[in-house]
């Protein structure tokens, strides 16, 4: 199909990969995205600590699955025309070699390619706390075109489960892909109700 937006699904070595898990699963549904997953081997191995899956179970979720060792995948060319990249979760050392354009591996190239060709990068970048270097990739990954999103937990929505915060960063992500799904719970301002002003 002509019109079907390609979207990169990098999963990092950060711990957080069921942020990249969850996104697959939601772009499964979309009629019009075709997922290319990349997964570091640290991310492959956090797959089996944070979660019941295997990295196999991830890989069915995408469409078009890239070894992160194979630099010559259609992913690293800038002429393979996609709708942009998230990295879920992102390490330090991926944020690191986004920044400094160190792309020695598929995921850190692609997202080079995101960055040079103007497409969308979203960045999740999962750690704590943030040292002044943390500090200082983020702000220059910003500077670089990146969309930096920690994922937090917005607590307005109320949420009950691991899976509702899950959820909602993924919607708010996707969102910056402008891509809409039913997983925010939009803020509609405060409840008037127990105002006494």
């Amino acid at each position: 199909m002509a019109d079907t937006r390609k979207i990169i699904i990098g999963i990092g070595g950060a711990s957080g990969v069921i942020y990249g898990i969850r996104l697959l699963e939601v772009l499964g549904s979309v009629a019009d995205i075709e997922t290319h997953l990349v997964m570091s081997k640290t991310a492959r191995m956090n797959i089996a600590v944070e979660t019941d899956l295997s990295a196999t179970n991830v890989e069915a979720l995408a469409d078009e699955v890239h070894s992160v060792n194979q630099v010559g995948a259609c992913i690293a060319s800038g002429s393979f025309r996609t709708h942009g990249m998230v990295v879920a979760a992102c390490s330090m050392k991926n944020l690191s070699a986004i920044v400094h354009s160190h792309a020695d591996d598929l995921l850190t190239r692609a997202a080079d390619v995101a960055l040079k060709e103007r497409r969308r990068l979203v960045l999740m970048p999962r750690e704590t706390p943030l040292h002044a270097g943390h500090c200082k990739l983020m702000l220059e990954a910003n500077t670089l075109g990146a969309i930096v999103a920690p994922p937090m937990p917005a607590m307005y929505t109320r949420p009950t489960s691991v899976a509702d915060i899950v959820d909602h960063n993924v919607g708010r992500v996707l969102d910056l892909m402008d891509i809409e799904t039913r997983l925010v719970d939009r803020w509609q301002g405060p409840s008037r109700t127990s105002d006494k002003d």
